[in-house]
């Protein structure tokens, strides 16, 4: 744990010292999302976005009208973390899993030190570990531990409950992040209903070794969250093509997805240094964080 521990720091600091110096000296929390909360409507004005346009009060045919916010005090950031067996790809201690710890782990320390209440949701096809959103260095800690201590009972994935357990959980519009490989299906729906109610981060993970096989001939694959081996011919351009096919279409279906519903998303590989990436992803939240609140 000391070691999980003093790699955390490590990388915070280099999260904290980069988005400072990028941002010149006007530094707002890396985990504000909108920053605002609705607080009433008025009068459309030449100039205003229009994207703020309350459409069921300018339906009553007194004019055009516009919601007007009010910043938040007090920003709760929560994680839905993926743990589930298809999340066990990758060299040991940086499996996909791995990776989702540490970001989770990381980002948490980081929000709490900016004052924000941090909770978190590891799942499967179920609920593995819950810990409920507080803030404070104690706090901190009994994430990391909750996180490197899980033991996951299930081995399947179901993202769909996952997500709307923290729909019904969290009722105030918070920052969420979804942390997972996004190897499921018939979750879209839930994803556009968080993405509609709080702000939202999606950061999908993945593998190399998951799209380039090895051309073995006809090998048996252990198939994690079934737990049964398939015959497969992994020289078979068939076999291949799909798999490519396959692999690249969820990234570009969730890429699609979350330019159309104003959401962030990021990709990483496990094998690549995360922290530049989680860097440039929230440098560019905080400037449009700045232009919504003009």
């Amino acid at each position: 744990m000391k070691e999980i521990l003093k790699k955390l720091r490590k990388y915070e600091i280099r999260v904290r010292k980069a988005i400072n110096s990028q941002m010149q000296g006007d530094f707002q929390s890396i985990f504000k999302g909108s920053g605002l909360e609705f607080d009433d409507v008025r009068l459309y004005q030449y100039g205003d976005d229009i994207r703020t346009i309350d459409w069921n009060v300018t339906a009553k045919g007194h004019g055009t009208y516009v919601k007007t916010f009010k910043e938040e005090k007090e920003q709760t950031v929560f994680f839905i973390l993926d743990v589930s067996a298809s999340q066990e790809i990758g060299q040991e201690g940086s499996q996909k899993i791995d990776i989702g710890k540490e970001i989770t782990a990381l980002l948490s320390i980081s929000a709490i030190k900016e004052n924000s209440q941090v909770g978190i949701m590891c799942f499967s096809d179920h609920l593995e570990k819950y810990v409920k959103p507080a803030k404070g260095t104690k706090h901190s800690y009994e994430i990391v531990n909750a996180l490197f201590d899980l033991k996951p009972k299930s081995r399947k994935t179901n993202l769909s409950e996952a997500l709307k357990f923290t729909l019904n959980l969290i009722k105030r519009r918070s920052v969420i992040f979804v942390i997972s490989d996004f190897v499921d299906e018939d979750y879209m729906h839930s994803l556009k209903g968080m993405a509609r109610k709080h702000d939202l981060v999606v950061i999908q993970l993945f593998d190399q070794r998951e799209t380039h096989f090895p051309n073995l001939g006809i090998v048996p694959l252990y198939e994690k969250e079934s737990g049964k081996n398939i015959w497969v011919n992994t020289s078979s351009s068939r076999f291949r093509n799909v798999i490519g096919k396959t692999f690249q279409g969820n990234i570009e279906s969730l890429e699609d997805f979350c330019r159309r519903n104003d959401v962030s998303y990021l990709s990483v590989d496990t094998r690549e240094d995360y922290v530049p990436k989680l860097i440039k992803l929230f440098t560019y939240r905080n400037k449009s964080s700045s232009q919504r609140a003009r």
